[in-house]
């Protein structure tokens, strides 16, 4: 069985990950490559390269997410005892099945105890895990105070321990590096031969963000700060392939990406999504852009 993703993630890449294959130059299977993700999230892209692209000489993730990057090295270096907690939290909370208002209570428990941060990595790691699988729609939405503020999703037995998924992973990341702090901390790492993925905090598309992914904010000075980052992959000519929303979804007069982007390739592709939590997704595009290296590649394929 191959690895997959062991969260719910807003904003993952699953949908169109056939549209970023287009975008990789040809000879990444055949020669030994570094690939790096910075922002790497519920590592939908990480797991489709891992699973397809045996030949990677060096894999490097990151996130600002602390408590997301805590459970991604729990999982590599401690999954057996992690599993053991997240079958204990699946046990207590479907003794809860016929009665919603003992879940509630339980749920906010944990959930008290995630903000409280007094739990060990292994502890945080699986209640990191039990409130993804239980929230409202796997949402992952922080407050200043940096605190957990989901309410309760309405699933009566989610599956929050998948033990073969979970040693699956573990044997995955095996030889993944992993990384916390600013993206730009990989620029490092960079070799001779290196392929970005990098999928940012989306701009959001009207003036209601949906969700705080940290207690900071990715505003329009850190989508530049991002652009400038990405020239400098250019100059150590890494290929590098970018995400993002397209903001003309609902403005079509915002040239924000167009201009920031005018340099390089900038790819249109249809996403169904939810928009500010609501329940209905709808058809969206989004941006996928790539450099000047991969622009070679874009025209083979088409």
């Amino acid at each position: 069985m191959q690895a997959k993703p062991f969260l719910k993630w807003a904003g993952g890449k699953s949908r169109i990950i056939s549209e970023i294959e287009k975008l990789i130059p040809q000879n990444f299977k055949n020669e030994k490559i570094t690939y790096i993700e910075p922002f790497v999230g519920g590592g939908s892209v990480l797991f489709w390269i891992l699973n397809n692209y045996p030949n990677l000489q060096k894999i490097i993730i990151n996130d600002i997410n602390i408590d997301l990057i805590n459970t991604y090295k729990v999982i590599k270096q401690s999954p057996k005892k992690l599993i053991t907690f997240l079958k204990t939290y699946q046990e207590k909370y479907y003794c809860f099945e016929n009665d919603s208002e003992g879940r509630k209570v339980y749920y906010i428990e944990q959930r008290n105890l995630f903000n409280s941060r007094k739990s060990d990595n292994i502890v945080q790691a699986a209640l990191f895990i039990f409130l993804n699988r239980t929230c409202f729609n796997g949402l992952y939405r922080v407050n200043k105070k940096n605190e957990f503020n989901v309410p309760i999703g309405s699933y009566n037995k989610p599956l929050i321990c998948d033990e073969e998924n979970l040693l699956n992973v573990s044997r995955t990341l095996k030889n993944v590096k992993i990384l916390s702090g600013d993206y730009r901390e990989t620029l490092k790492y960079t070799e001779e031969k290196t392929l970005f993925y990098l999928d940012p905090p989306y701009k959001p598309i009207n003036k209601v963000p949906s969700f705080n992914y940290t207690h900071t904010t990715f505003n329009d000075f850190e989508q530049i700060r991002l652009r400038d980052f990405c020239k400098e992959l250019d100059f150590k000519k890494c290929n590098w392939i970018l995400s993002n929303s397209d903001v003309k979804t609902m403005e079509n007069e915002d040239h924000f990406f167009d201009d920031l982007y005018s340099d390089y390739e900038i790819n249109r592709v249809i996403v169904k999504r939810f928009i500010n939590n609501n329940s209905k997704k709808k058809q969206l595009k989004e941006l996928l852009i790539a450099n000047k290296i991969a622009e070679e590649v874009l025209l083979v394929h088409n």
